[in-house]
């Protein structure tokens, strides 16, 4: 390989582009200047928002808990303090509650200075500003701090935590479930866990934490007979309101009676709550020093300062053509190094490698460099053993289907239906095998078609469950579901989900013994649907757990089938969760069985090459 000469040599082609950053960096510090000053006022404004934000949020909190205004000085003064602002709170008549700049604490701001024409907002836990609080306009605009008489009796509160904490402990020694306890605005506790709420049949329930105390109840009837009152001003039906402000009626569930009713709830809850909150105030929230001024700056282009310019031009060139023809230099020696390695790389030689010498970039990409080589060496060797796992996996069908074929060839046999059949199963077991490998291939290769649409989870679940019943029936397995109500708008491929959840529900009723137990749970996290599929089997040894998604893996180290499939199933789910933009895990307690968690994206989006392959030309093959 002959050197490259000067003219195409990477220190002449560092030197002109070094010299281009310098004049283009000189020319560019004025805009660069503009920029960041505009950036810094944005910043400031958002900064300033944040700040009426938490204001108004700290207010609206002290309202929400109490009846009136007292201790407001006490918290004006300490927002203030931390802000910056001169934070003022009056009534509807600007008569003032409370004002940062009474007590000094407004850092700087004029104590005299009359309060702005238009109030920042209007402090009211009934009717909370969306401006500050993104949401509230969908709702009913009413502060959750504000619970009124459903705030609970100090007694009562130490029942129920009592009884959430005992509850949280059998979870966790019973199920493995690491529970917490929350404790609402109202004083009730609450337990949570990763799947919400606490799986159902465990033995962990606590009598009487879900029923609502004398306090509870005594708030709740007098709103519910607010609310019927409304409705019958209305020639509505009445309601009947669970704790959670959920309710049920006899009368109509038009979409126009619920809005009846819904308006009629959020009327009497303002009505109950009025007596309980502070009343509504007036917020001004203004800048320490509005009349602060930004002092111009000195610098002018005249003929000195144009002199100076050019000079320090002038030497930050010449340092630069220095320092860049001696860093050229050194650059080159390892290039050239990479450069050989390189070569024989792609004649074959996986296991070329380039000596690592420092930490600079040249040294990092030696090391990426190495560790392809490795990679690729490791890719070799995972492709010999791949190609080793499909021939032994066809090679049992197409053994047993010869040998059979030659006995009735010979007359060993007789080619009767029991035959036919025999070979027909044996027939199918191979084609399960081969769509299997297919559809991995499809998903390596991007090529995975998904035909997404508007998929309701709980019905998949029990569409699910009532195929593999048959199978879990025959093996004395009982397979349960358990879902939620508001799974209903999953944007995916139903075919595919189908696919899936079955392969994991067909491997845990496979590693399930009769009496055993499987159960389906759906549930919603937040903008993800959780689907669990947890079995009573034998577990898994922690040793094997990571390899569970591998393909042709299997537990039983002799690879037989008399307890697993093709050692595809598993390996299949994680490519459809990937192709529709999620994730899948297992977990594992030896002796007390195994949890298989999908988690999906309600939002139907996918990820890198998946992505790509819903645009691309395809067939869907049917779920194995």
């Amino acid at each position: 390989m002959t050197r490259p000469g000067l003219r195409g040599s990477l220190v002449l082609r560092l030197l002109v582009l070094s010299v281009l950053i310098s004049v283009c960096s000189i020319g560019a510090t004025a805009w660069l200047a503009v920029r960041t000053t505009a950036r810094a006022i944005h910043q400031e404004q958002g900064q300033a928002f944040a700040d009426d934000a938490r204001i108004y949020d700290a207010l609206l909190g002290l309202a929400a808990g109490q009846d009136d205004w007292r201790g407001a000085q006490r918290l004006v003064d300490r927002l203030a303090r931390e802000t910056g602002h001169r934070i003022a709170l009056t009534d509807q008549n600007r008569r003032p509650f409370a004002d940062s700049a009474a007590s000094g604490d407004s850092a700087g701001g004029a104590r005299s200075a009359p309060l702005p024409d238009r109030a920042s907002a209007t402090v009211d836990p009934l009717a909370v500003d969306s401006v500050f609080v993104p949401g509230a306009g969908d709702s009913d605009r009413i502060d959750p701090r504000a619970v009124g008489p459903f705030r609970l009796l100090r007694a009562e509160r130490d029942h129920l935590r009592g009884l959430a904490q005992r509850e949280a402990a059998c979870l966790h020694d019973a199920l493995g479930l690491d529970a917490t306890v929350t404790t609402t605005p109202s004083g009730r506790p609450r337990l949570q866990t990763y799947l919400a709420p606490p799986p159902a049949g465990s033995g962990c329930e606590a009598v009487g934490l879900d029923e609502p105390t004398a306090t509870e109840a005594r708030a709740l009837a007098r709103l519910n007979t607010l609310v019927d009152t409304c409705l019958a001003r209305r020639d509505a039906p009445p309601v009947y309101l669970a704790l959670d402000l959920t309710w049920t009626t006899t009368g109509s569930r038009s979409p126009a009676a619920r809005r009846t009713q819904a308006q009629c709830l959020a009327t009497a809850r303002r009505e109950q709550l009025t007596p309980y909150v502070a009343p509504p105030a007036l917020l001004f929230v203004g800048a320490p020093d509005p009349e602060a001024a930004v002092p111009s700056s000195p610098f002018d282009l005249s003929a000195p300062n144009r002199v100076r310019i050019a000079g320090v031009v002038g030497g930050v060139l010449l340092l630069t053509v220095a320092v860049t023809v001696v860093l050229g230099l050194r650059l080159v020696r390892p290039l050239r190094a990479l450069t050989g390695a390189a070569r024989r790389f792609k004649d074959g030689d996986v296991s070329a490698r380039v000596a690592v010498t420092g930490r600079d970039e040249i040294s990092r990409l030696a090391e990426v460099f190495n560790d392809m080589s490795r990679r690729r060496a490791e890719l070799e060797r995972l492709r010999t053993a791949m190609v080793g796992d499909v021939a032994h996996e066809l090679r049992t069908p197409l053994s047993t289907i010869r040998g059979w074929l030659e006995a009735a060839e010979d007359g060993i046999v007789p080619a009767d239906r029991a035959l036919i059949s025999s070979l027909l199963e044996e027939a199918l077991l191979l084609q399960h095998v081969v769509d299997d490998l297919q559809d991995l291939a499809a998903a390596d290769a991007g090529e995975l078609r998904l035909h997404k649409g508007p998929v309701d989870l709980a019905d998949l679940l029990r569409q699910v469950a009532g195929a593999h019943r048959g199978r879990a029936d025959k093996a004395g397995v009982v397979l349960a579901v358990d879902t939620a109500d508001d799974l209903a708008d999953l944007h995916g491929d139903p075919v595919r989900l189908r696919q899936a959840v079955g392969n994991l529900v067909s491997n845990a009723v496979r590693h399930t013994p009769a009496g055993g137990t499987v159960t389906l749970r759906g549930r919603r996290a937040g903008d993800t649907a959780l689907v669990a599929v947890a079995d009573t089997g034998s577990g898994i040894d922690p040793e094997d757990l990571p390899h569970v998604f591998d393909r042709f893996w299997r537990a039983e180290k002799s690879r037989s089938r008399s307890t697993g499939g093709s050692g595809l199933g598993l390996a299949i789910v994680r490519g459809l969760a990937q192709a529709h933009g999620g994730t899948v895990t297992a977990g594992s307690t030896p002796g007390a069985g195994s949890v298989f968690t999908l988690r999906l994206p309600f939002s139907g989006e996918t990820s890198g090459a998946a992505a790509d392959a819903e645009g691309r030309r395809g067939t869907p093959r049917r779920p194995s």
